[in-house]
């Protein structure tokens, strides 16, 4: 879960759907990457955060490779420029 800087909610919005696309665009560029969802938050809540992340992988080994590929590594770029916090849970099943 993302929450993006901005000054008002219009902002925070635009920087929200930014960072959506720049992750979107990452399916189909990263062998490792079996599946991904992303959406963009509707409750109003200050509590609430702006963008929410669910990627499967096969495998650790395949979520470490995908943390190191150059594709993600750009948009770590940009989430780095946009985000205000994280919260990320990793986990097996």
């Amino acid at each position: 879960m993302i929450r993006v800087k901005g000054n008002n909610p219009e902002e925070k919005r635009n920087n929200a759907v930014i960072l959506k696309d720049a992750i979107d665009g990452l399916v189909g560029k990263i062998p490792e990457l079996k599946s991904m969802e992303t959406g963009l938050n509707v409750n109003e809540k200050p509590m609430a955060y702006d963008l929410v992340l669910t990627s499967v992988f096969e495998s650790m080994e395949a979520l470490d490779a995908y943390r190191v590929h150059p594709e993600h590594k750009k948009v770590l770029e940009i989430l780095y420029e946009l985000k205000d916090e994280t919260a990320v849970v990793d986990y097996e099943y």
